[in-house]
């Protein structure tokens, strides 16, 4: 609930903030694809766009960059937490399977090792 409140505190005044820049921006600049092209050449070559459409464009661009540099960054982190999933559902299961040859059924209380794992 606090989130839902802190989010809307943060993304209303945002999202008010970006349309009004939005408005604010509205001439249209000449957007050139071929940086070779001369600077008194760039009339001819060029596409008007408004300038908040660019700085939108590039906002997102470097936000998608930013998010897949920091997935590939977690990557080993990612691998690691599977690992330790995986090799703490095993022992989980051979304990279990230890309990129900050493005749301990799901009935008993807890006990040490599983207080000490926290798997009940």
């Amino acid at each position: 609930m606090v989130n839902k409140i802190v989010g809307w505190l943060v993304l209303v005044p945002l999202c008010a903030l970006l349309i009004v820049f939005a408005l604010a921006n509205r001439q249209l600049v000449s957007v050139n694809i071929n940086p070779f092209i001369a600077p008194l050449d760039s009339d001819i070559a060029g596409y008007g766009i408004p300038l908040f459409v660019v700085l939108y464009v590039v906002l997102l661009i470097g936000v998608l960059l930013g998010g897949i540099a920091s997935w590939f960054a977690q990557g080993p982190h990612r691998r690691r937490e599977r690992h330790w999933r995986r090799e703490a559902q095993q022992l989980s299961q051979e304990l279990e399977t230890l309990r129900r040859r050493n005749g301990q059924g799901g009935t008993a209380p807890l006990g040490e090792v599983d207080d000490l794992l926290e798997l009940r």
